[in-house]
């Protein structure tokens, strides 16, 4: 719809863009469609592997996660459209750029925060800021007037974002957060009530964090998630209904589907577990939690994003290894992982008295770990005579 609505409003050339990152069959006859609406041209590309290299495998490093539940599926997509959006933009000469993304939402601020980070000079035209049109019930109004085929219906009118990580859906029911989803909108993956009674077990291995092989079968970057997706979907993995907390300030009820995501974390995770020290680990997830913002924000193309990145370059250096996992009616359940760089080590952990620990060795430690907790005991006991956290004698107390 936008399309003609530039044309009119603007008296422009429209050149249609469409990244290629695996949302399937809405490619199909694009062109045609984007040239009956008016357009000069529509140009595809096919980005599914840089999507899945460059964008999608460091978020998996990062283990980033937003607001506990959400896997940044449309969030961490939107740079690189952008970025392709300002690069055939000034490839074909054009003075600005356009997107459909509402006024409400976050997408606007993603998309129009690469195009300043990526060339300032090129205007952003954003429709639904402009225009008259104020409602899904508005917009299929005008495409009917200017003869715009649409799949979207007033009966079955979510707005839906779907891609290689993830499918999103919004509005429709999910408007009442108290509704629950309704079965029929789910697309990537049946019920966990309709998954298959019997788990399927899977072996996923890694090198340096990045997902190789599945089963011991290597595949591409794009195709190892597409395979998880169909696997995950298939019992019911991977399903979130969240509202979560945008970035414009509103509240917003969304259900995903992030069927091979949520496999594919959950065994990153894992192996994650035995490779990374204790300290490592944990200021890696308060890395992960600031990072999980900037994606959702964004804020891809910025130095401090950049600068996180090289420190989860580090951290992935020897996140190498495989690990099991149960797949059983929405659940992924952890079955087993090795590494070559494991830092579990059964004689380290043993209770018996082995050559690497001596249990004796624990006083010493546990009185210096105490020893703040001990010297304010003394203060308050020299004071009071007895330690501020000792339990009352309610004894003391007469009933009237």
């Amino acid at each position: 719809m936008i399309v003609p609505w530039l044309r009119e409003n603007y008296n422009c050339e429209v050149i249609c863009f469409c990244a290629d990152i695996g949302q399937g069959e809405e490619l199909s006859g694009l062109p045609d469609k984007a040239k009956a609406s008016g357009a000069s041209k529509c140009i595809i590309k096919d980005l599914r592997d840089e999507f899945a290299k460059d964008y999608l495998f460091p978020l998996l490093r990062s283990s980033a996660v937003y607001e506990r539940k959400y896997l940044l599926g449309t969030s961490v997509a939107r740079p690189l459209i952008a970025k392709y959006q300002v690069k055939i933009a000034q490839e074909e000469g054009a003075d600005a750029v356009a997107h459909g993304c509402t006024g409400k939402g976050n997408d606007q601020v993603r998309f129009e925060f690469t195009y300043t980070a990526l060339d300032p000079r090129l205007k952003a035209i954003v429709p639904w800021r402009e225009w008259s049109i104020r409602s899904r019930q508005d917009a299929l109004e005008y495409a009917r007037a200017h003869n715009v085929p649409v799949t979207v219906t007033e009966k079955s009118i979510y707005s839906r974002d779907r891609n290689l990580w993830h499918l999103s859906h919004e509005g429709g029911l999910l408007e009442d957060p108290w509704m629950e989803p309704e079965e029929s909108m789910y697309q990537l993956s049946v019920s966990p009530e309709n998954a298959p009674n019997e788990a399927q077990f899977v072996v996923i291995d890694f090198v340096r964090g990045v997902p190789v092989a599945i089963d011991g079968q290597e595949y591409g970057s794009a195709a190892i998630i597409e395979t998880l997706n169909i696997i995950g979907g298939k019992h019911g993995i991977g399903r979130v209904d969240l509202v979560e907390n945008r970035l414009v300030g509103m509240k917003s009820h969304g259900v995903y589907e992030t069927p091979g995501g949520t496999i594919l974390l959950a065994a990153h995770r894992e192996l994650e577990s035995i490779t990374l020290d204790r300290d490592m680990l944990h200021y890696k997830d308060v890395a992960a939690q600031r990072y999980a913002e900037l994606v959702y924000n964004g804020q891809w193309f910025t130095p401090l994003r950049e600068a996180l990145e090289v420190f989860f370059d580090k951290t992935q250096q020897n996140v190498t290894g495989s690990v099991k996992l149960k797949l059983y009616k929405g659940n992924v359940i952890s079955a087993g992982r090795k590494s070559p760089f494991s830092l579990y080590r059964e004689d380290f952990a043993t209770f018996g008295q082995e050559d690497v620990y001596d249990q004796k060795d624990a006083a010493g430690f546990i009185k210096l770990f105490s020893l703040p907790a001990k010297v304010r005991a003394m203060m308050d006991v020299a004071g009071s005579g007895q330690s501020r956290y000792a339990e009352p004698d309610y004894s003391v107390f007469k009933r009237d």
